[in-house]
């Protein structure tokens, strides 16, 4: 009898252990289905735009070689330099999400893409950014305080922000975007691109050494350069600009200020000044100069010319 009860003990012992068991590994299998559970996120990173993830494996960073919407973090911060441009998979990227993992990340290119959002917030080593025909409508770079080159021409781009925390940074490019109005206040900055937009308001005051401007095929009725002392070349063709002020830039040695709307244009504070193209501004028919200044390369209409005297 106590045999018989011993037995039946054990294997109601033996079932409550098999039982817990069961429990414990599904709690396990079940938790880990979600792809931001935490046992998932420390060893992988979610990468669910599979032509993104071909291209990872095609450069061998995704040393698995299957498709399956993650790679490994471990090999994902080893990354410092990634270009997405020369594959089979060109242009058919829609999505980088799970860009932010390659945390050591300092160059990035992305070329003519179909990517509309772009989250760089965990790519704080980031001093590279190439991101030129995507389809990007706005952009935070408030975490990317190591930026110096930025390239991000011909998205959709209305609004940049964070730039000002980015103090190296040395060259922007957004030309061929929607830009009605920009302000950019970083004392690094040098050169400034942003042809082909639709401003008609732009505050660079903050941007003191600014050296090369293209503002090309804009809507600028005027443009306050007093506090850009620094500039050395002046691009600002194809506006609608009725007034300017040089007087404070006598480093402005190339100036194309041609189709505007100029009525008056005093150059006699900038000595340095050698390329002048101001043709095609209709009221503008008297440049004014300083006695004895030579500008070398002139562009000028038939019916304008320099003279020290302008009424």
């Amino acid at each position: 009898m106590c045999d018989n009860k011993l037995i039946k003990n054990n294997k109601m012992n033996t079932l409550k252990i098999t039982s817990l068991s069961l429990v414990i590994t599904s709690f396990f299998v079940l938790g880990c289905t979600d792809d931001h559970c935490d046992c998932e996120n420390e060893i992988y990173v979610h990468i669910p735009d599979s032509h993104f993830e071909t291209m990872l494996i095609e450069q061998g960073i995704d040393s698995d070689g299957i498709v399956n919407q993650k790679i490994a973090k471990s090999e994902a911060i080893e990354v410092t330099h990634l270009d997405l441009n020369l594959s089979a998979n060109y242009g058919k990227v829609v999505d980088l999400t799970g860009i932010s993992g390659f945390e050591n990340l300092s160059h990035l290119s992305v070329y003519g893409q179909k990517i509309k959002q772009l989250d760089l917030s965990g790519n704080t080593l980031l001093d590279t950014l190439y991101f030129s025909n995507n389809y990007i409508t706005s952009l935070d770079l408030s975490k990317n305080t190591n930026l110096v080159f930025v390239d991000m021409q011909s998205n959709s781009l209305t609004s940049v922000t964070g730039l000002e925390n980015a103090m190296g940074l040395k060259d922007l490019d957004l030309s061929w975007n929607y830009f009605e109005e920009f302000s950019v206040n970083n004392p690094t900055l040098e050169v400034l691109h942003m042809r082909n937009n639709d401003l008609k308001e732009l505050d660079i005051s903050g941007a003191i050494n600014l050296k090369h401007i293209l503002l090309t095929s804009n809507l600028l009725p005027t443009l306050d350069v007093s506090s850009n002392t620094k500039i050395e070349t002046l691009l600002i063709a194809d506006n609608k600009l009725e007034h300017i002020n040089f007087e404070f830039n006598s480093q402005l040695t190339h100036l194309y200020i041609f189709d505007n709307v100029l009525e008056s244009l005093d150059l006699s504070a900038n000595d340095n000044l050698t390329n002048l193209i101001a043709d095609r501004n209709p009221d503008l028919t008297c440049i004014k100069i300083a006695s004895g200044q030579e500008i070398p390369v002139l562009t000028l209409s038939d019916y304008q010319e320099l003279n020290e005297f302008c009424n």
